[in-house]
């Protein structure tokens, strides 16, 4: 039965992987499945092993995605500081801010975002070469501030979060705004394990093979995303942030 929980959870890591690496959302995924496989086990240790698994996930796609989308490495840097640290600091207020008072805001901007980007036809279709100055890393440090802390506090949507500001902001289209989302993400699971690992609340074995089939779809997630481009992560991304209206809107309806 332990083979047959594992297994499973390798299945929904790979999953996770695929998914997560195009347009983010792998916990959509690996968390339920955890949570449903491991249903004695506490939550904050389920969470440890999703950010376990899913930095190896995210580390790949964000390899995969600087070897093969041109991007900024000043750009980057600042993305990957500033996220990492206001992460570290959101997960200390974790306990502070009930997620019920999250949930309904979150719910909010999510829905405005889907109809911004279903409205405009060319939302993240274009790509315009980024001519670094102060005005943008402010906003690529300030994106990254405001949702690295709210990844640390809470998390569904991040992916969606980082790729729309990246997108609206940066002007950079869906296939550069995953890339750089990826870099963002993986630092911000960096700071959440920095939590978990030191309080022992991760378990190893599962993590290393959710780690293992996470890094396999990932591979697979950055493929489709080159080779289909930013048409086809718009309508998974669409698709995406619909799943997480109808979650949260859900979890909100039926006080969960």
């Amino acid at each position: 039965m332990e083979w047959e929980l594992s297994l499973s959870l390798v299945f929904f890591a790979f999953c996770a992987g695929t998914i997560d690496a195009a347009v983010g959302g792998g916990g959509l995924i690996q968390i339920p499945a955890l949570m449903g496989a491991l249903p004695q086990t506490a939550p904050a240790t389920l969470f440890g092993t999703n950010k376990l698994a899913s930095i190896f996930g995210t580390g790949s796609a964000a390899l995969s995605f600087v070897r093969r989308v041109k991007l900024q490495w000043s750009l980057l840097a600042v993305i990957a500081i500033f996220a990492f640290i206001s992460a570290f600091v959101g997960a200390s207020f974790v306990a502070k801010i009930p997620a019920e008072i999250l949930k309904p805001f979150v719910l909010v901007m999510l829905i405005v975002i889907a109809i911004y980007t279903l409205m405009k036809k060319q939302f993240g279709q274009v790509h315009v070469d980024q001519h670094i100055t102060p005005k943008l890393l402010f906003f690529a440090a300030l994106g990254s501030l405001a949702i690295g802390f709210y990844d640390g506090i809470f998390g569904p949507g991040t992916g969606s979060f980082f790729i729309f500001f990246f997108i609206r902001f940066l002007q950079v289209d869906f296939l550069h705004a995953s890339a750089l989302s990826k870099i963002g993400n993986f630092m911000t699971n960096l700071a959440a394990l920095s939590f978990f690992i030191p309080t022992g609340h991760v378990l190893f074995a599962l993590g290393a093979m959710m780690a293992a089939a996470n890094i396999a779809g990932s591979l697979l997630g950055v493929r489709l995303a080159l080779k289909y481009g930013s048409g086809f992560i718009r309508i998974l991304f669409l698709i995406l942030v619909s799943i997480l209206i109808c979650r949260l809107g859900y979890q909100i309806f039926t006080g969960q």
